[in-house]
C-alpha cells in the first residue's frame, strides 16, 4: 500500500488539476479521500474525478464521485485499469464558491 497526498488542505475558487505521478506497477486499485471542510458561495458545486494517463501527457477522466454542495467527507473507489500515471481533477462551479478540502490517495495492490 502506498499513501500518497495530492491536495493540502486549502480554500480553491476554481477548477484545477494535481498530479499524483506515476502509480507503482504493481498498484491495481486506488482510493481517493476528500476531506471538505467548507463550501460556501450560491449553490456552490464541486465534482472530483481521478484521471489516467500512459505517457503523463494526456489524461482521460476515470472515476467521478458525487457532486460535493457542503462539507463533508467523500471517498472515490477505482477499482482497477488505474494506468501508469494519475492525478485528482476538480470542477468547482457556482456563483463565488469556495471550497475547503484535502485529498489523499491510497494505492492498493490486489
Amino acid at each position: 500500500m502506498t499513501v500518497f497526498t495530492a491536495l493540502s488542505s486549502a480554500a480553491r475558487t476554481v477548477t484545477g488539476t494535481a498530479d499524483i505521478g506515476a502509480i507503482p506497477g504493481e498498484h491495481q486499485e486506488l482510493s481517493v479521500y476528500l476531506d471538505v471542510t467548507e463550501a460556501s458561495g450560491t449553490s456552490p458545486s464541486m465534482t472530483v474525478t481521478y484521471q489516467s494517463s500512459p505517457d503523463n501527457v494526456t489524461f482521460y477522466d476515470h472515476t467521478s464521485g458525487a457532486a460535493i454542495t457542503a462539507a463533508g467527507k467523500q471517498l472515490i473507489k477505482v477499482p482497477s485499469n488505474i494506468g501508469k500515471y494519475g492525478r485528482i481533477a476538480y470542477t468547482v462551479s457556482g456563483t463565488t464558491p469556495s471550497f475547503t478540502f484535502s485529498a489523499v490517495v491510497e494505492a492498493k495492490r490486489n
